[in-house]
């Protein structure tokens, strides 16, 4: 394994609690180790601006009781930003209530920062500070953008293996995180390694979600990530149940037991990453713009809530269904329209390039976009009169590098863009470089450039002239200690 290269080592902050009796919370503050504490699950930033971001934190003393350990009441969490990470230049402060009718979570949205500028924030409660976090605020939206660095990853079941991964994130010198979904499992695996699910059954309450989400976000790898960078996050399946489309469950539910369990599940969600927007029961505009200058434009898509169910191998060209809903597809293409950024990118969670299987091995996924095949050209159709459009996917537990063709069919047509596939950070255990019949796989998917089945997340590097994507992967997740090594890299250039 090459060592990391000098440039993307940087000090990380380690979520946790820093407890220091009765000081002014002018005082210094010093990251320790994690340990339990009202901020037993650490801080952490998201959906930055160029004024602002959301900062997050949950007051936890006791992470795996149903209230968390907190009484039924109110109580007054004071914060700061700073310039510094000692506190000396103190620029924004105030007070938020960390409710319990939210699980004691808060979500404070800061403005009035700088643009593109790094700055440091922490959380007290009487004479208990919460660890220090690192954020970064987008640069101005008419700013000339040099560089811009982003990892994204998704799928991270915890029974499946430990966080090394994040423990390598956190040393990159990153603008941003992008989590493409399934940040929970809602089964009651207790997996192989010790890491059992809590509680140990399917979950289906929302104080069964809220143990769910504060078992995850125990791990002291995933806090350091979550302190390290900004992230933006959307959710996939299993943050509310595998395969779900729309109303329909996957599990048999009936539609109203089916959408309690999803405001619950989205609920338990909300109270538990730094989102701008909240969930109304169990409805939720969770798809957005992100803006980073004139660089790159990310449209965070729902893949989930709008989808038409999924349909046997002999519906999927039916040119009414729907993968994003009228309203999102609308509101995606007024946006692709209207885009001025070099690079265009689409977050998104499921596999968006066509994915012909093996001869003998079966169908067409039914939980892809080749299940929702008319609108998926229709949103090709669409990246082909943008600049620069790469889409970024998780879900596969698998690595791929995809050119997306003007028509998958005749391999000789236009290369319209890229679909980047990220692995997972932990699900489905060590894996390794291939499966069995990946030869057959590329066969018969000449736009596949590249497909690897380790564990691990893609680091992206991206400039007015070229993007970058390097595939960073773990021998091993199943125990502690794995190496990361730069298993693939690939370069877009900017046209």
């Amino acid at each position: 394994m090459p060592p990391e290269p000098s440039s993307t080592r940087r000090r990380v902050l380690i979520g946790g609690t820093a407890a220091l009796g009765v000081a002014a919370l002018t005082g210094v503050a010093t990251p320790t180790e994690p340990r339990d504490g009202l901020f037993s699950l650490g801080v952490a930033s998201g959906d930055p601006w160029p004024d602002g971001v959301v900062l997050w934190t949950r007051l936890a003393p006791e992470p795996f009781a149903p209230d968390g350990g907190m009484p039924d009441r109110g109580v007054p969490v004071e914060w700061q930003v700073a310039a510094d990470d000692r506190f000396a230049t103190v620029v924004r402060s105030g007070v938020a209530v960390a409710q319990s009718s939210e699980a004691h979570s808060v979500h404070v949205e800061v403005s009035g920062l700088r643009p593109r500028a790094d700055y440091f924030y922490r959380f007290r409660v009487g004479g208990e500070l919460s660890a220090v976090g690192r954020t970064r605020t987008a640069p101005a939206p008419d700013a000339r953008v040099e560089r811009f660095a982003f990892a994204f990853a998704s799928c991270q079941r915890y029974t499946d293996g430990f966080y090394t991964a994040y423990g390598h994130l956190a040393r990159e010198d990153l603008d941003l995180v992008v989590f493409l979904g399934d940040y929970i499992y809602e089964g009651g695996s207790q997996g192989r390694i010790g890491r059992g699910h809590r509680p140990a059954r399917d979950v289906f309450s929302l104080a069964d979600y809220r143990i769910r989400f504060a078992q995850y976000k125990s791990d002291p790898d995933l806090r350091a990530a979550h302190a390290a960078f900004p992230w933006v996050a959307v959710y996939d399946d299993h943050e509310v149940e595998n395969n779900w489309a729309g109303d329909n469950s996957d599990s048999g539910m009936p539609p109203p037991a089916f959408r309690s369990r999803r405001a619950n599940a989205f609920q338990a969600y909300w109270e538990h990453l730094p989102l701008r927007t909240r969930p109304s029961g169990s409805a939720w505009r969770i798809h957005r713009r992100l803006a980073f200058g004139d660089l790159i434009d990310f449209q965070v898509l729902d893949t989930r809530q709008y989808r038409s169910d999924q349909v046997p191998e002999a519906q999927r060209e039916n040119p009414g269904r729907t993968m994003l809903g009228a309203e999102q597809k609308a509101w995606l293409f007024g946006n692709l329209a209207a885009g001025r950024a070099r690079w265009n990118v689409l977050a998104q969670q499921v596999f968006f390039s066509q994915l012909n299987p093996p001869p003998g091995a079966g169908t067409h996924s039914d939980d892809a976009w080749d299940n929702y095949a008319a609108e998926r050209n229709e949103v090709r159709d669409r990246l082909a009169s943008v600049r620069n459009p790469v889409v970024i996917t998780g879900d596969a537990h698998s690595s791929f590098v995809c050119d997306i063709k003007a028509d998958f069919d005749e391999p000789q047509s236009r290369t319209v863009g890229t679909e980047f596939v990220g692995t997972s950070i932990t699900s489905d255990g060590d894996g390794g470089d291939h499966a069995p019949g990946d030869e057959a796989l590329l066969g018969v998917n000449p736009h596949i450039r590249f497909v690897n089945r380790k564990r691990g997340y893609v680091s992206c590097t991206v400039t007015p002239d070229s993007w970058v994507a390097v595939y960073r992967t773990l021998d091993f997740v199943s125990r502690l200690g794995s190496p990361v090594c730069d298993q693939a890299r690939f370069e877009i250039g900017a046209v």
